[in-house]
């Protein structure tokens, strides 16, 4: 890998994880806007967003650290395909992202194609380039 595609890397990895962080500080902030994403017969919603919340700051961090990077990034993959029923259950309800107060039905449904991304993101950044500390 030359030094430009490594620096690339590095910088998706770090922003990666910063806004992964910044979305399980906002599960605390909005936990009751994450929680109406949840449908209403699964119990304990706000606790479930509490939860992934601390999820989404320890897969942050795990995929700064080369030794746990490569695994982190395989989880953090799993972990964005399981909660992306609760996006598509939001896009069906017409359910406003946590924070606003109105929904804009045309922004829940793109957000659908975004997930995808992700979890693309996540693995290209997070996987361990043969005989490199950092990348």
């Amino acid at each position: 890998m030359n030094k430009r595609n490594k620096g690339f890397k590095i910088a998706g990895l770090i922003l990666f994880s910063f806004f992964f962080f910044l979305a399980g500080m906002f599960h605390f902030i909005e936990a009751q806007g994450f929680a109406k994403m949840i449908p209403e017969f699964i119990p304990l919603r706000e606790e479930i967003v509490y939860i992934t919340g601390m999820i989404e700051f320890i897969l942050a961090i795990l995929l700064l650290i080369p030794k746990t990077r490569e695994k982190a990034g395989i989880v953090t993959a799993i972990y964005l395909v399981l909660i992306f029923p609760a996006n598509i259950y939001a896009a069906i309800k017409g359910i406003p992202a946590p924070g606003k107060e109105e929904a804009n039905e045309v922004l829940l449904w793109v957000r659908l194609l975004f997930q995808p991304l992700l979890i693309w993101w996540v693995l290209v950044v997070s996987k361990i380039e043969k005989n490199h500390r950092f990348y």
